[in-house]
């Protein structure tokens, strides 16, 4: 009965937040990227995130619902960030890309231009903080908002730059080989039992950032494994995959409720800085 009541309840708040979602479409050059948008009540301005998918894409229906970005959306829109979330692959025809081995949609490219677009677009709106926004991704959208990052990816056109970024167990294998370091604060979130993208490569990403970067700091959970903050989904395998651990493309996620539990309540610490 518990659970049922418990179900109902979350339900219900899900709805809620879905009912405060906005569309809205971010002209970038020849593309019209879309988005979905959530903000606070009130006039503002407030400070702002901008949030990137994992490769599962904002058509992902059990991750943009209430057990990944809808938590997190309400977590941060309770803090007084407006969230705005750019859809890189419906924006370009596209759907899920977990299973694309040649993606058409990069996140060391394309996605970076959709971040700075998002960003952009955000600094135009007088309920944001134009100095105060930051960047929040998952998986393919962490590395996204690590290439974001980079010193040779600062904007040129005058605009404020990103307050800070936090990357949520992105592979960063090929960061790491291109001696990546950061330009704004950036945080790392990732599970020691990652077997999709493995925690050791990006200890060693930024290790090696030390000295020549922005503050750079990341969490290693014990135990946790891949979308470790989803909520209430048990461990499950995944197959088919491309670009994981292994060349098996097999990897698992789900819930740690520890490891979830210390990311709500640490990035908002981290974003509001």
């Amino acid at each position: 009965m518990k659970s049922f009541l418990y179900a109902l309840v979350a339900a219900a708040l899900w709805a809620t937040a879905c009912a405060a979602a906005e569309k809205v479409d971010m002209t970038d050059g020849a593309l019209t990227l879309q988005g979905t948008l959530y903000r606070p009540g009130g006039p503002g301005p407030y400070p702002a995130v901008v949030a990137l998918h994992g490769c599962g894409g904002l058509d992902d229906h059990r991750a943009a619902g209430k057990q990944l970005y809808g938590e997190w959306t309400k977590v941060l829109t309770a803090k007084g960030f407006v969230v705005i979330f750019p859809d890189s692959f419906g924006s370009r025809g596209l759907g899920p890309q977990c299973r694309v081995r040649q993606t058409k949609v990069r996140p060391s490219r394309e996605r970076v231009s959709d971040a700075n677009a998002a960003r952009r677009w955000l600094q135009t709106q007088n309920f944001v903080r134009g100095d105060h926004i930051s960047l929040l991704g998952w998986s393919d959208g962490g590395i996204a908002a690590l290439w974001t990052v980079r010193p040779n990816s600062a904007p040129h056109d005058g605009s404020a730059d990103f307050r800070s970024a936090v990357a949520l167990y992105p592979d960063c294998q090929r960061l790491r080989q291109t001696a990546w370091s950061a330009r704004v604060p950036t945080l790392v979130l990732i599970g020691a039992a990652d077997d999709w993208t493995l925690a050791s490569t990006c200890q060693q990403m930024v290790a090696g950032a030390r000295g020549r970067s922005a503050r750079a700091e990341i969490v290693v959970y014990p135990g946790a494994h891949h979308e470790f903050d989803r909520a209430d989904s048990p461990l499950r395998l995944r197959t088919g995959l491309v670009h994981t651990a292994d060349p098996s493309g097999r990897a698992h996620r789900g819930t740690n409720p520890a490891a979830r539990d210390d990311a709500l309540k640490r990035v908002p610490q981290w974003l509001a800085k």
